[in-house]
């Protein structure tokens, strides 16, 4: 019997290094079984020495990480998905702007001719009366019907998409009662016109050639005054003085005809539309001519003696008692 007999399938033993442990050649051999049964043909084992590893070694696709994971590159979002995120903020930015800054306002009448015609589109500074702006003598602006100035004026019914863009400010709004005239005097100030004029503010002329409408009279078939204009209320009219249904007309209603600023809307500064139009509206000269505002600088100076004056008296009245012998 031989004994230590080898089969030819085995492979021949190395005689094992110093300090090493034979291992035994079966689990070689099972190694490289199991590694040839699990790897397809022509593939590279990433454990195989001379092997890089490198994604393109590999094939890898972009983007592709060592440990194989896709890392997935993130997709613009489509455009019809944002569509409807853009013409909201743009909506709000319109309300925003209709609300606190500026509004178009349309032109119903001839009433302000030839400043502004029947048609026109107006822009009116909405933010100034937000820091305590007042009208001044001069502006043309925007109020509210202080009440009865439009009872015959017939309103039309807007359809739903001219409320909508009445509503955020693309459009001037048909529900609103609107009127638009020249501030003429302010609080404080005196007013009058008698015959075929001219109109007097505290006395003064005014030359009313450069906006008024040709031909007209400075009173046209209205003459008032003089009128004493309340604080906190204006005497307005309109510059075509002969188709304008201004304070002239309105003097049996509360105010004398005149208008509360916490009607007014805004001064009217620009004219927007029709292009060929446009035009700004700055105040005419003959407002700043020197003595107009004699009136009301006189007030506070009367007011200061006034209140100057029971000072004056307590202080004499003092050194009138220390005088005296007791």
């Amino acid at each position: 019997m031989a004994v230590g007999a080898r089969s030819g399938t085995e492979e021949p033993e190395e005689p094992a290094g110093r300090g090493e442990t034979p291992q035994p050649a079966a689990s070689s051999v099972h190694r490289s079984r199991s590694e040839s049964q699990t790897e397809p043909p022509g593939s590279v084992p990433l454990d195989k020495p001379g092997t890089s590893g490198t994604s393109d070694t590999l094939g890898t696709a972009p983007g592709e990480e060592a440990g194989g994971s896709m890392k997935k590159a993130k997709k613009p979002r489509a455009f019809w998905k944002e569509l409807p995120i853009l013409i909201g903020i743009a909506l709000l930015l319109a309300l925003l702007i209709k609300t606190f800054l500026v509004q178009a306002f349309s032109i119903p009448s001839d009433s302000m001719q030839d400043t502004l015609q029947r048609g026109d589109r107006v822009l009116v500074d909405k933010l100034t009366p937000w820091f305590g702006s007042k009208p001044q003598r001069g502006e043309v602006v925007v109020f509210h019907d202080p009440g009865g100035w439009l009872n015959e004026t017939p309103t039309p019914e807007p359809n739903p998409v001219q409320k909508v863009l009445s509503f955020i400010g693309l459009m001037p709004s048909a529900e609103e009662k609107d009127l638009i005239k020249r501030v003429i005097a302010v609080g404080g100030d005196t007013v009058e016109c008698h015959g075929s004029g001219p109109v007097k503010v505290n006395g003064k002329v005014l030359k009313e050639g450069s906006y008024v409408f040709p031909g007209a009279t400075p009173c046209g078939d209205r003459a008032f005054g003089p009128i004493h204009v309340p604080k906190g209320r204006i005497w307005v009219m309109g510059d075509h003085r002969d188709d304008s249904l201004d304070s002239r007309y309105h003097q049996n209603l509360k105010g004398n005809g005149t208008v509360s600023e916490n009607e007014v809307v805004g001064r009217a500064f620009t004219i927007a539309w029709p292009i060929n139009r446009w035009a700004t509206l700055p105040v005419p000269d003959t407002f700043d001519q020197p003595g107009i505002n004699k009136a009301m600088a006189a007030a506070p100076a009367a007011l200061g003696l006034a209140g100057a004056l029971p000072i004056v008296m307590w202080r004499r009245r003092r050194l009138t008692a220390g005088r005296n012998p007791r």
